[in-house]
């Protein structure tokens, strides 16, 4: 058990469901229809698709009638979720870059008040599976509003509707990238096969950072990208974060590059 972590889970709970990795092609264009009105779905009706959904999922139905809510068979295996969350607690070491102890940061910090309910479940579904090719990166899935996902998959930005059960192609940034405004004073630049270190998605506009420094803004109800370009060339060039806000003139894309803070 000390070393049944989390990827063995996955294997387990895949090897129980008889999936190899995707079920079905949740991101398929040719993905049907729940019906004409799906659009209009509002959240309270979540059990109405227990019928059509993959064996992999689990509804609020199931869970609310035992089943786990990330589908792992637990009665298949020789502890309890509660055991083998409390060994993984002691066991796991979180990366740490303290200036204080940890002693020290806990005497200042308040307890939780617990007892509440915050969140409800409403669906969990193991088809849609994001690529965060380190465990630092941040801000590679965004939740713009209670049924709508973004989130990165190999060299491709998805889009997943959790009412529709189904997603598509955002953005590829494995091919050519050339940006469509061409105002004077941009510094634009065109891209190909970037990794994407970070993003940010808000008010209809997706700002994406890469690891050699590029940035990318792509307005989501626009074909093609509006703006990319090469911040730097400096060699230790990661694009740590991104992040947009409003102010009455114009969008501003704020980007933290590697030892410097650039505002677009």
């Amino acid at each position: 058990m000390a070393h049944f972590l989390n990827d063995d889970l996955e294997y387990v709970v895949d090897d129980y469901y008889d999936v190899d990795d995707f079920e079905e092609d949740p991101f398929s264009e040719n993905q049907p229809h729940k019906n004409g009105d799906a659009d209009h779905f509002d959240s309270d009706f979540e059990d109405d698709f227990d019928l059509s959904k993959p064996k992999t999922d689990t509804s609020a139905m199931e869970a609310r009638n035992g089943k786990d809510i990330q589908g792992i068979p637990w009665e298949r295996l020789n502890f309890t979720r509660d055991k083998y969350r409390e060994t993984r607690l002691k066991q796991y070491k979180n990366y740490e870059s303290l200036t204080r102890s940890r002693e020290q940061l806990e005497k200042d910090c308040l307890e939780v008040e617990k007892g509440k309910a915050f969140y409800d479940f409403h669906f969990n579904t193991r088809l849609v599976k994001s690529t965060i090719v380190h465990f630092q990166l941040r801000n590679l899935l965004w939740a713009t509003s209670k049924h709508d996902v973004y989130l990165m998959q190999n060299y491709s930005v998805m889009h997943w509707s959790s009412l529709l059960r189904r997603g598509k192609e955002v953005l590829n940034v494995a091919k050519p990238i050339v940006p469509m405004l061409n105002h004077p004073g941009l510094l634009e630049q065109s891209l190909s096969r970037v990794q994407i270190s970070t993003m940010a998605v808000k008010d209809n506009l997706m700002v994406a950072g890469g690891f050699q420094g590029e940035l990318i803004c792509k307005y989501l109800n626009h074909p093609g990208v509006a703006f990319c370009t090469k911040l730097t060339t400096d060699e230790n060039a990661i694009t740590n974060a991104v992040d947009i806000y409003h102010n009455p003139r114009q969008f501003i894309r704020s980007v933290k590059v590697e030892q410097a803070f650039r505002v677009v």
